[in-house]
C-alpha cells in the first residue's frame, strides 16, 4: 500500500512538472510545493516597468514548434502587430531562483512573464481592463499552458497590476517594439527637477516661452490613463482624472479583438514638461500608470 501511494504520488507530480515545463514543481517530505507569494511581505511599489532595449532573439527558449502536454505550439515570427485580449494569471515563489525557458533564473519580484508563442525576449505592455492599470514587462518564459489564459506574470508583475488577489484578470496584451520605445523621445521626456507638482499647467505656459524643460513633443502627444471592457468605468475614472488635472479628458471607443474598449485619454500635449506633470499628478494622487500615446486612433 506505502509502494501504491508512493507510486501514485510520483505520477502526480510528473504531471504537475509537464504542466508547468521549465517551471515544475518539485517532490519534498510535505509533498508537492505550492506556489504563492513570498513569506515576507515587501514594498513593490518602488519596482519599476521592464525597459524594452533591442535584444538578440537566442536559440534558448525558442525551440520551434514545441509540444506541451501533447498540444504542438508554434513561435509567432515576430512580435509586431501582436494585441491580444485574454486571461492573466501569475506564478511566485515555487518557482523563484529556478530556471526559465531561456535559462535566466526566475525573479519574482521582477517585472517579467511567460507567453505561450512570442519570440524569446520580448515586451508587452499589460493593460488590465477591469482597473485601468498598465505595465511593461519582458517575456522571457514558456506558459501559461491553459487554453483559457494568455499571459503568467510574474508576482511583482501582479502586484501592479491588481491582479495578485483574485489569482487572474482580464488584460490587454500588445507588443512592445524596443527600437521604437528607445527612439520615441516622450516616453520618458527629460523634465527639470524644479517642476513643482503644486505647479498648474497654467503656471507653465506663463514661463519664458525661450525656458523649455524638455524637447518638444514634436506632435501632440496624449496620456492613455485606463482602458476598459465596459464605458461605465471608464466614465468613472474620467472623472477622477478630470478633478486632478486641466487637460481635456475623455473616453475613446476602439475595437481590440471584436470586442470594445474604452480609453480614458488626457491631452493633447504639446509641451513635454506639461505632459510630465500631468503624468506624475496621477501616478502620485491616483496610483495610475499614464503612458503616451501620439494619436487618438487605436
Amino acid at each position: 500500500m506505502n509502494f501504491l501511494r508512493t507510486g501514485l504520488a510520483l505520477s502526480l507530480a510528473l504531471l504537475l512538472a509537464a504542466c508547468g515545463g521549465s517551471r515544475g514543481p518539485t517532490i519534498t517530505d510535505r509533498g508537492v510545493d505550492r506556489d504563492g507569494p513570498p513569506r515576507v511581505d515587501r514594498d513593490l511599489s518602488a519596482i519599476p516597468d521592464a525597459v524594452p532595449r533591442p535584444e538578440p532573439v537566442t536559440r534558448a527558449g525558442n525551440k520551434n514548434p514545441y509540444t506541451v502536454l501533447g498540444k504542438t505550439y508554434h513561435l509567432l515570427p515576430t512580435t509586431k502587430g501582436y494585441r491580444e485580449v485574454g486571461i492573466a494569471s501569475w506564478y511566485g515563489s515555487k518557482f523563484h531562483g529556478r530556471s526559465t525557458s531561456n535559462g535566466e533564473p526566475y525573479d519574482m519580484f521582477g517585472m517579467t512573464a511567460a507567453h505561450r508563442t512570442l519570440p524569446i525576449p520580448a515586451y508587452v505592455r499589460v493593460t488590465n481592463l477591469e482597473n485601468g492599470r498598465s505595465a511593461i514587462v519582458r517575456v522571457n518564459d514558456r506558459g501559461p499552458f491553459h487554453d483559457d489564459r494568455i499571459i503568467d506574470l510574474s508576482y511583482a508583475a501582479a502586484r501592479k497590476l491588481g491582479v495578485y488577489a483574485a489569482g487572474t484578470a482580464r488584460v490587454e496584451v500588445v507588443a512592445v517594439d524596443p527600437a521604437e520605445f528607445q527612439h520615441n523621445s516622450v516616453a520618458a521626456p527629460q523634465v527639470a527637477t524644479r517642476t513643482r507638482l503644486d505647479r498648474p499647467p497654467s503656471a507653465l505656459r506663463d514661463r519664458d516661452p525661450g525656458a523649455r524643460d524638455g524637447p518638444p513633443l514634436g506632435e501632440p502627444a496624449f496620456l492613455q490613463v485606463g482602458a476598459f471592457s465596459n464605458i461605465e468605468s471608464a466614465r468613472s475614472l474620467e472623472a477622477k482624472v478630470v478633478q486632478r488635472v486641466a487637460a481635456p479628458t475623455r473616453v475613446r471607443k476602439t475595437q481590440v479583438a471584436g470586442r470594445d474598449l474604452f480609453r480614458v485619454l488626457v491631452g493633447p500635449f504639446a509641451d513635454p514638461a506639461e505632459l510630465d506633470h500631468a503624468r506624475t499628478l496621477l501616478v502620485e494622487a491616483e496610483r495610475l500608470n499614464p503612458f503616451v500615446v501620439n494619436s487618438l486612433m487605436p
